[in-house]
């Protein structure tokens, strides 16, 4: 083997990596756009946690605000609406899991799916668990509840299904209160 042939080779596998190099940065170039695309946007990222003032919900009343896209139902009950939903035995329940995301795997007692400790506040997704209408409130339905009219699912003062085709309670997103009138979303 000559002098020359061997410079040859290792020109040549310099010129192999050079290029696999290359290649490979372009593809990642070209790849990164296409996955940072799937990240959330600004305005998703800003919405991901919010802080409701309910300082003027007056007890027996409901606020209805705009969450991640979707509704969530803000309800201050009365001592009657916490009783009715207290009374009810869990085996009277379609669904006995509090879907409550600050509780996972608590039973569908109304302690478990109310925001406070005496049942004042809930907070529940305002989306009907069959096929994601948005139900009526303030008292509608058999249980005095929520009613979905579209296909006839009733839900009681605790949120809980009770009549018709819907296979879950409305879940219970993740909330705080930050302070006396703020409860914070996410």
């Amino acid at each position: 083997m000559s002098h020359a042939e061997d410079h040859e080779g290792t020109r040549r596998d310099f010129l192999y990596y050079a290029t696999a190099g290359a290649g490979a940065v372009t593809a990642g170039a070209a790849v990164w756009p296409l996955v940072n695309q799937m990240n959330p946007s600004a305005d998703v990222k800003a919405l991901a946690s919010i802080r409701v003032d309910v300082a003027d919900v007056a007890p027996g009343t409901q606020i209805t605000v705009k969450w991640l896209g979707k509704p969530v139902f803000i309800r201050r009950r009365t001592e009657e609406e916490i009783q009715m939903a207290r009374d009810v035995a869990l085996s009277d329940l379609a669904d006995t899991g509090a879907e409550n995301a600050n509780k996972p795997g608590a039973d569908a007692s109304d302690e478990n799916r109310s925001l406070d400790e005496s049942g004042e506040w809930l907070v529940m997704m305002g989306v009907c668990t069959h096929l994601g209408c948005v139900p009526l409130g303030d008292g509608a339905g058999d249980f005095n509840g929520w009613f979905c009219p579209c296909h006839g699912s009733h839900y009681d003062t605790s949120g809980r299904i009770r009549k018709g085709p819907a296979p879950k309670n409305l879940p219970v997103p993740v909330a705080e209160f930050v302070d006396e009138t703020t409860i914070k979303l996410g």
